[in-house]
């Protein structure tokens, strides 16, 4: 029979579970995510508090399932998850911080169970995985984005085929491309739909379009559908 909780082990366990989801939460603020530091707060400290009653209650009433809160704290992080998962185009994001959440509510759990040890591995791991693996992940497999980048000439004269090199030199996949002719001074503007790697050095490219002809302003945006 284990041992009845105390007030000390809540207080203990309660300001680990804060102070876990604080870590994860920084660094998901730290990259502008949608959930970040108060947000993997709250939801490490209720997933602690919910473990805690979870055990406290069948300590009350000699009996009862100390599991069955628990299980429900799982199964409703799904839903919280879910809302961090954004569409952008053909770019979905969020998909990192849902699992974060999911995994700070394990983590609070884990910490309101009292098993301190695999908490902090857990929390060490997570780390590891959200900040070193992350820039190993993007050098090896960069992401690629739907991206709309217009090109604005001072005149009607354009080189696409000169455009399509630099974007063959930079592994830059072109979908479509429309062009319209300005009624005002001959401005002409080229839209480009592309594909293009998040390793791309942005103004360095710029730079180089500028060199095909007399261009006034380059702007790349993201791609809706």
């Amino acid at each position: 029979m284990n041992n009845p909780i105390t007030e000390l082990d809540i207080v203990i366990r309660l300001c680990l579970g804060f102070v876990a989801g604080g870590i994860i939460g920084l660094e998901r603020s730290s990259r502008r995510q949608v959930a970040g530091l108060r947000t993997h707060i709250l939801i490490s400290l209720g997933a602690t508090c919910l473990m805690l009653l979870s055990i406290w209650l069948p300590q009350q009433i000699n009996g009862g399932d100390p599991g069955r809160i628990a299980a429900q704290v799982v199964s409703g992080m799904g839903f919280l998850g879910a809302g961090a998962i954004i569409r952008l185009g053909n770019n979905i994001r969020g998909l990192t911080t849902a699992a974060s959440l999911w995994l700070v509510a394990a983590i609070g759990m884990t910490i309101g169970a009292g098993l301190y040890v695999a908490a902090i591995t857990v929390e060490i791991l997570a780390l590891v995985a959200l900040i070193t693996l992350n820039r190993i992940e993007r050098k090896i497999f960069p992401e690629i984005r739907s991206k709309s980048l217009e090109i604005y000439y001072n005149s009607n004269k354009h080189d696409t085929d000169a455009v399509l090199e630099i974007f063959k030199n930079y592994s830059i996949i072109n979908h479509s491309m429309d062009i319209v002719h300005g009624k005002n001074k001959g401005k002409t503007r080229i839209c480009f739909r592309v594909s293009i790697l998040d390793t791309v050095n942005v103004s360095k490219l710029v730079k180089t379009l500028k060199t095909t002809g007399d261009i006034d302003r380059v702007e790349i945006k993201e791609k809706y559908q």
